[in-house]
């Protein structure tokens, strides 16, 4: 490792010991909620399987400061100590390791270990200023070959870009949860499926390209130690340990939330495509090697890191985003819990429209800011001088067209670039619930659709601690298994069969 990438020494027992108890914890991050989750192994006659106990919920809301739009980041961390505190009282004693994973490309620069200012969120616009401050020393051609990247302008790489001042002071750069995972065990690494994100590692080699980055302007001295989902950090220290109840060790999962739940795809062949589908629906293939050609970087595709040495050849679409900010528009003062129950009965409306369903570009960057995406969608048709969806019902089929338009598009383009047939679409995470979307996604597709399990990236977390803790036998099919023994997906077949 050079000394540019040097950290903290990653500590704990070796992998495969056996686990002093027998439940994990984890601590699944998303971009508007969060959630504690602790995981049991039960082994019975076909095998082991997985049971959860969610024991902590919360919001997670950003906050706008007049310098621009901010992670709430101490309230996730105060949030998060309180939700593991909570499982341990469910279980004294049994919890053997904690497990975190979140969204990607966001982070917070550290000086002495000490936090400099509060992470920004990915949305915020700053990001277009770190574009083209990096363009102007790596041409975008240059930079998909070195970093196999798909164009957001959100990637670390341009965000690092548009920092005022604090690269040259500061001596760390962590991720999300690199960053909780530093705050709960004084452990500085980097987990290699969240580093893939960042646009300054070499899918090929899986390490740090220090050169690529001191190129763009990042200095490589704050990029830390990278490790393997699977590495355990060591044990809770400090105050953390006090407010959760003792010391539990820390193991490093696949910590970014896709590389997790795609772990969790409980496919048993490889012709499978995948859809995360939460506020981002990411689409993609599981390969054995980057796909680095001139016509993926023209269809923004990406490859990031995935356990076991595999690539996440992928396409980000813009995800039940769309129905989750049209609702907050909607109903303002609504809680999670009433935004999602109106969103089923919304759901229900928009099956019986009939007649020809408007279909926007989902992929649309327009999209993507906060605010009232339905007068955004609107304006959309209005703009090609196209007729618009009219009221709320309407607006959710279209949306829910759209989406399946993109993701049947996404998979298509995938099979394509990877030269890669595919059978079947394994849709994961929450917007497996969606029984509509699902069903207009085989239909648009022309492939079958088995859909679940709901928590995949908390259930990869989970079995990535079970497989270091020695609760479960080794390797990426054995944890599929378990995913596949503990759920049951359900399958959309197209209309036309």
């Amino acid at each position: 490792m050079s000394d540019a990438a040097a950290g903290s020494a990653v500590g704990g027992a070796d992998v495969g010991a056996p686990a002093a108890g027998r439940a994990v914890a984890a601590v699944d991050l998303g971009a508007t909620s969060g959630r504690v989750i602790v995981g049991r192994i039960e082994h019975g006659p076909d095998g082991a399987e997985l049971r959860t106990q969610h024991v902590a919920r919360f919001a997670n809301d950003p906050v706008r400061t007049s310098d621009g739009l901010h992670w709430n980041f101490l309230e996730l961390y105060h949030q998060a100590l309180q939700g593991l505190a909570t499982a341990e009282r469910s279980a004294p004693g049994e919890i053997a390791s904690i497990g975190i994973d979140s969204w990607a490309v966001d982070y917070g620069l550290l000086r002495h270990g000490r936090l400099l200012g509060i992470p920004y969120h990915y949305r915020d616009a700053r990001c277009e200023a770190g574009v083209a401050a990096v363009h102007a020393r790596v041409p975008a051609e240059r930079l998909y070959a070195r970093n196999g990247l798909q164009h957001l302008t959100f990637n670390t790489i341009f965000q690092l870009a548009a920092e005022d001042g604090l690269l040259d002071v500061a001596d760390r750069a962590l991720l999300v949860p690199d960053l909780l995972n530093y705050w709960l065990t004084g452990v500085e690494a980097a987990e290699r499926s969240n580093a893939s994100t960042t646009g300054l590692l070499d899918p090929r080699s899986r390490e740090w390209d220090l050169e690529l980055a001191e190129e763009a302007g990042i200095p490589a001295r704050i990029l830390p130690q990278l490790i393997e989902a699977g590495t355990r950090l060591g044990p809770v220290t400090g105050d953390a340990a006090k407010v959760i109840g003792r010391a539990i060790d820390v193991v490093a999962v696949a910590s970014h939330d896709t590389a997790s739940a795609v772990a969790a795809v409980p496919a048993t062949r490889s012709d499978f495509a995948y859809i995360s589908c939460g506020t981002w629906g990411l689409v993609g293939l599981e390969l054995d090697a980057p796909v680095l050609t001139d016509a993926a970087r023209l269809a923004n595709f990406t490859n990031e890191g995935g356990i076991e040495g595999t690539t996440r050849f992928l396409h980000n679409v813009m995800g039940t985003w769309l129905f989750s900010e049209s609702l907050r528009h909607w109903e303002p003062g609504a809680t999670n819990a009433q935004r999602s129950s109106l969103l089923g009965e919304l759901l229900a409306d928009a099956a019986s429209v009939t007649g020809p369903i408007p279909v926007f570009d989902a992929n649309d960057p327009q999209f993507m800011p906060p605010g009232d995406l339905p007068d955004r969608i609107v304006r959309w048709f209005e703009a090609r001088g196209e007729r618009a969806p009219e009221g709320r019902a309407e607006i959710v089929r279209s949306i829910t067209e759209s989406l399946a338009v993109a993701f049947a598009d996404a998979v298509e383009t995938a099979s394509r670039l990877a030269d890669r047939e595919v059978s079947t679409i394994h849709v994961v995470g929450g917007g497996s619930q969606n029984t509509l979307l699902c069903q207009r996604l085989a239909d648009r597709s022309g492939l079958e659709v088995l859909a679940g399990p709901v928590e995949a990236t908390a259930m990869g977390n989970l079995l990535i601690q079970a497989q270091t803790l020695g609760l479960i036998g080794p390797g990426l099919a054995e944890l599929r298994a378990v995913v596949a023994r503990s759920t049951a997906p359900i399958r959309y077949t197209p209309a036309s069969r």
